[in-house]
């Protein structure tokens, strides 16, 4: 364990092997960081705060801090947890939450570019990757393998799909429908077909990425309403469990689907 002597480590804080906490950081008594995690300068970690290992936090992060949310009433406990291998760029916040027991989670192997912000109760997969300024508000749900580029907001209560992309610049007002790309154009939000060359880096069957390919028609380009089209991907698409996954995700939205 390496902590620099103008660090500041509040007693109570459970630090694990070879963690290292650089100049100037706080570490509070609540906190807990996991094995080979990295603080580095001026970052500052504090509140019921769990850290996995080998993450990294880079300088001026705050981690931990009361939630913005007006609700917020003084002394309730709530908890912010970040998973394993996870990055926090320089900048960025991650609040906890609103009312007592809730939890803001950012998953495993995250990158959170510098200056992005996960608002309370937001809760993030594993593998996601938020690009600079990238805004979460509070309840926002991201799941595994999603990509958000820079600049982009996400209203509260949004879900973002699996291995869905959305471009830069965006404005998220509903949810995201896996395995979708995303991108702003004529001034809204468009689903413009599926993610292929992300799905194609992760494995994905060149027949899952056709199917898909064929959902999206009927979805947004043959002119059907929105149940003539989940009924013609379940009868007329082959039955993927990702085309399953794509169909429950638009049945169970509960903000519609972009």
């Amino acid at each position: 364990m390496t902590i620099h002597p103008t660090a500041i480590i509040e007693d109570g804080a459970v630090l694990g092997a070879d963690v290292e906490v650089g100049p100037y950081a706080f570490v509070g008594k609540d906190v807990k960081i996991g094995d080979g995690t990295i603080i580095k300068q001026g970052a500052i970690i504090d509140g019921y705060t769990t850290l996995g290992k080998e993450c990294q936090i880079f300088p001026y992060a705050m981690i931990g801090m009361k939630t913005q949310d007006l609700k917020y009433t003084e002394g309730s406990k709530s908890f912010v947890e970040i998973g394993d291998r996870t990055v926090i760029r320089e900048c960025a916040t991650v609040h906890s939450g609103t009312s007592d027991g809730e939890k803001t989670i950012i998953g495993s192997d995250c990158l959170f570019m510098c200056y992005c912000h996960a608002a309370h109760g937001v809760i993030m997969g594993n593998h996601c990757i938020c690009s600079n300024s990238v805004q979460l508000a509070g309840d926002v749900h991201l799941q595994d393998y999603v990509i958000i580029g820079g600049m982009s907001g996400c209203h509260q209560f949004c879900t973002v799909g699996s291995h869905a992309m959305v471009g830069g610049l965006a404005k998220v007002r509903q949810d995201i429908p896996p395995y979708m790309l995303c991108d702003m154009q004529d001034g809204g939000l468009k689903v413009i077909g599926p993610n292929v060359v992300g799905l194609t880096r992760r494995g994905f069957k060149r027949e899952v990425v056709q199917a898909l390919k064929e959902a999206h028609r009927f979805l947004y380009r043959d002119n059907l309403n929105r149940s003539q089209a989940l009924e013609r991907v379940e009868n007329d698409v082959e039955q993927f469990d990702e085309i399953k996954r794509l169909v429950a995700f638009y049945r169970n939205s509960q903000r519609g689907v972009a």
